[in-house]
């Protein structure tokens, strides 16, 4: 059996002085090869068509088939999972399995989304938000969407010419989002581990006033790196956007997978909808949808919420984009979203996933991968490998390696969002780090976490030879 490990042994032998560059590195070679991923300075594009790149998380399930990963492969472990696991939860309300259509619902739907889903969806944030103020949302502040990649772009189709700001590390699709359209120029700040990856007001207040942003685009709670902006400061971040005329754009779509409070206030869930003053004139947008917090990523049934003036703009970019939602999921989407519910699916996706996460982070611990920032939100953990003898101390190298071990994680370099695609891979802020997902059920990564932990011993010990 141990001459089934000796991978590690014979990377370790070939790997004959430090490598410095991307040119010099086998795994990201492989990354360049695939169609859009290579270096658009040593490659122009040919009769004005191009190859758009694969999202991240894209790149990394061709590469697990390649190694032979399937769906639903018990020997496998899939810590690159970009979804929570939708199976049955202790105490959370059990999913459809069927659903009554009317002929009505055979029909398109209107690319806003049908009014009573849109009805609900402005319902549920006014109840969980927007109770003591006077400014409440209606249907018209809400247009459904046919997931989270749909609502994002429909937002990219509408910006005008201006400076759009960012934070690294994000989220991979922004990636695509940020560089299909080329009315605005995205502006990159990164972000590190001294400040915990966390963005305060002042920062946004200066990068709006340095930069010249008049948009910031940010996932909050934050992907991948699991912090959370709340309370006051979200409050002053709508202060700040109202002031300065920069409209927010906020990805909320882990809002209920908050572990930032003691356990006795399960339930409580965060969004920047909490501090708007009024729903038509703050430059606010929200997206959200089941994907995450209802753990329904296939039913692709997302909302964007914000002034009406910016629902009826999506709903004209809807029209020559993607055309709308799936109309009989919307359908069966309006219980899903009575207060009630979901204020119990968040209280017992904390108590379960919270239990998860400190599992994984001891697990990580014992094996010597300490997390210098645990998450305190959404199902992710960022992992410095910087510790880790050459080369798995690379983030890139370490996924490759965790394949062969029947694992899967996302290299840190998909969430260093780099739209010109002109940087090279190891001056990545993120070239050191992977995301780990504990989306996954228990049982998928207690053997994840085993297998990392046999890997990382093999290759300590022929590094040492």
């Amino acid at each position: 059996m141990a001459g089934d490990k000796l991978h590690f042994y014979d990377i370790a032998q070939k790997v004959v002085q430090q490598i410095r560059s991307e040119a010099e590195s086998k795994p990201h070679q492989l990354l360049r090869s695939f169609p859009g991923n290579s270096n658009k300075v040593e490659k122009a594009k040919t009769y004005g068509i191009d190859h758009p790149g694969s999202t991240g998380v894209i790149y990394v399930m061709d590469r697990a088939m390649s190694n032979g990963f399937t769906y639903g492969d018990p020997e496998w472990a899939n810590f690159g999972q970009g979804a929570p696991e939708v199976g049955h939860i202790e105490g959370c309300a059990d999913k459809p399995t069927s659903i009554e259509l009317s002929e009505a619902s055979y029909e398109y739907a209107p690319t806003a989304g049908i009014k009573e889903l849109r009805t609900a969806v402005a319902n549920l944030y006014n109840d969980l938000y927007r109770s003591e103020h006077e400014s409440k949302y209606t249907y018209e502040n809400v247009c459904i969407v046919p997931g989270g990649r749909a609502g994002l772009t429909r937002v990219a189709a509408a910006i005008d010419d201006i400076n759009v700001g960012y934070f690294l590390p994000e989220y991979t699709a922004y990636e695509q989002m940020l560089s299909v359209f080329k009315r605005f120029v995205p502006i990159p700040t990164t972000l590190d581990a001294e400040t915990r990856y966390h963005i305060d007001p002042a920062t946004i207040r200066k990068e709006i006033t340095n930069r010249g942003l008049g948009l910031i685009v940010a996932s909050n709670p934050r992907n991948p790196t699991g912090q959370l902006i709340e309370t006051d400061e979200l409050k002053e971040l709508v202060c700040i956007s109202r002031e300065r005329h920069a409209t927010l754009v906020m990805d909320e779509f882990y809002s209920a997978y908050i572990y930032s409070h003691d356990e006795s206030e399960n339930g409580r869930t965060v969004s920047i909808a909490e501090y708007v003053d009024d729903v038509n004139k703050d430059p606010v947008i929200i997206i959200d949808g089941l994907t995450k917090n209802f753990r329904l990523p296939g039913w692709r049934v997302c909302w964007i919420v914000g002034p009406k003036d910016v629902v009826s703009s999506m709903q004209s970019c809807g029209s020559f984009l993607e055309g709308g939602a799936n109309h009989p999921l919307q359908v069966a989407a309006i219980p899903l979203l009575q207060p009630d519910v979901y204020r119990n699916e968040a209280k017992y996706l904390q108590q379960h996933f919270r239990a998860k996460r400190d599992f994984v982070l001891r697990r990580l611990e014992e094996i010597g991968l300490k997390v210098h920032v645990p998450p305190v939100a959404t199902f992710y953990i960022w992992l410095d490998l910087t510790a880790n003898p050459s080369p798995i101390d690379i983030g890139l190298n370490f996924f490759e390696e965790c394949l062969k071990e029947k694992v899967i994680v996302v290299p840190g370099i998909f969430f260093d969002v780099n739209p010109a695609h002109r940087r090279e891979l190891f001056e990545s802020p993120c070239h050191h780090f992977v995301r780990l997902s504990f989306g996954p059920p228990m049982e998928e990564l207690e053997k994840g976490l085993d297998a990392i932990e046999r890997g990382m011993f093999f290759s300590q010990n022929y590094l040492q030879l």
